[in-house]
């Protein structure tokens, strides 16, 4: 999962950076509503974290033009404001979740999750497709529920095929998904990491393979066969656009 944060405390937006990336998500930042605005136009992320106390823009006016420009990328505000008014107005203009602050930092990742999940589809953090499972809480992927080991690369990989399923991903998409635009490698580095899971997919799935390749566009997660996909739903609690690559887009 990617996430932008749109936060001018440095302190705050430090603390919410680690915590994300921590929990194995990738973390954009800037301090400005009106370059998040812009970038949030442009880049295709799974949520966004605002705080509504910025330097240059509201961040209300932030959510207005954001939905105006028929961006639904998930908005979850963070802010010291705790007025009913305030978390009111905010989800009446198209906001996906209000956290106050100070926050619990469990809770404010749960609620990320959740609020990113429910916008893919996926009510629950356990996906399964055909004989696969995967957890996007614990990052734990299953094989007829035996451990399926993945680096940190391959899972992403996996992680983000699974919550777009259905569509095709280009290379330049994983690319920014795994390096968002910092000391990016070259494109065939993502043949390398789809070539290593793929390997290890099919060694758990008797020569199965889930994964597609899309000559000349990239990759899909393909569908199973139907006697194995009766279970294709969420269990146990838990169209992508292309887009030009980022090359810098944190800003403190």
């Amino acid at each position: 999962m990617k996430v932008l944060l749109i936060e001018d405390d440095t302190p705050t937006a430090k603390s919410v950076e680690a915590l994300l990336r921590k929990e194995g998500l990738v973390c954009d930042a800037t301090s400005f509503g009106q370059y998040g605005l812009e970038v949030g136009k442009i880049y295709d992320y799974d949520g966004i974290i605002l705080d509504l106390m910025l330097p240059d823009i509201d961040g209300m006016e932030v959510i207005k033009k954001l939905r105006s420009a028929n961006v639904v990328t998930p908005v979850i505000v963070l802010s010291g404001l705790s007025e009913s008014k305030d978390k009111v107005n905010c989800l009446d203009i198209g906001a996906d979740d209000y956290i106050t602050k100070p926050f619990d930092a469990k809770e404010l990742v749960a609620r990320i999750q959740a609020v990113i999940r429910r916008s893919k589809g996926h009510s629950e953090s356990t996906i399964k497709i055909g004989r696969m499972s995967i957890n996007l809480q614990s990052r734990r992927v299953e094989i007829d529920g035996k451990v399926l080991h993945l680096t940190g690369k391959e899972y992403a990989i996996l992680e983000l095929l699974c919550l777009r399923r259905g569509a095709t991903l280009t290379k330049d998409m994983f690319l920014n998904h795994l390096y968002g635009g910092i000391d990016e490698p070259e494109l065939k580095i993502i043949d390398v990491f789809v070539c290593k899971l793929r390997k290890k997919l099919m060694d758990a799935l008797d020569g199965e393979c889930y994964i597609e390749t899309i000559w000349g566009r990239g990759y899909t997660l393909k569908d199973v066969p139907e006697d194995n996909s009766a279970n294709n739903k969420i269990e146990n609690s838990g169209g992508l656009k292309e887009y030009p690559r980022m090359q810098q887009r944190t800003a403190v």
